[in-house]
């Protein structure tokens, strides 16, 4: 499979399901995991600091229809959430699939005896995949690459 390989599939109505999807070899997913390992625990330390800002966050906006309500450290807080979004955004443009924040879990399209499947990976595992599951079994349909 070569390195920038997409996926592309159409309904029977002609419009795209899956659009521009980036499939990977075993071998460049593995090349990405050093990358996508630090970006996962940068996206864990940001969410858990975005996460102390929560209660104040569902405040503010419950008041949003009034008026509005601020959030103290409302400043730090947007600055968090913009690096947050940002660092999402390099995950996506890798096109690495994030599914689960706590655990770190991420799922590499790959194509597979003609099919798209998911190569399986997550934060404590080794340094190379060793998953992969159909796009429909999810977690639980991990199977040994």
């Amino acid at each position: 499979m070569l390195p920038n390989s997409s996926a592309s599939q159409t309904s029977s109505r002609g419009e795209s399901t899956l659009n521009d999807m980036k499939l990977f070899t075993i071998e460049e997913a593995n090349a990405l995991l050093p990358s996508v390992r630090q970006l996962l625990r940068k996206l864990q330390r940001s969410r858990h600091r975005l996460g102390a800002y929560r209660e104040e966050a569902r405040q503010a906006a419950d008041q949003a229809d009034q008026g509005g309500g601020g959030i103290g450290g409302g400043l730090l807080y947007a600055r968090l959430l913009t690096n947050f979004a940002a660092e999402m955004g390099q995950l996506e443009a890798m096109g690495v699939q994030l599914k689960d924040f706590d655990r770190g879990l991420v799922d590499f399209p790959s194509l597979r005896e003609g099919r798209v499947v998911l190569l399986c990976w997550q934060l404590d595992e080794g340094d190379e995949l060793e998953w992969w599951h159909d796009m429909d079994t999810g977690f639980a349909g991990r199977t040994p690459l």
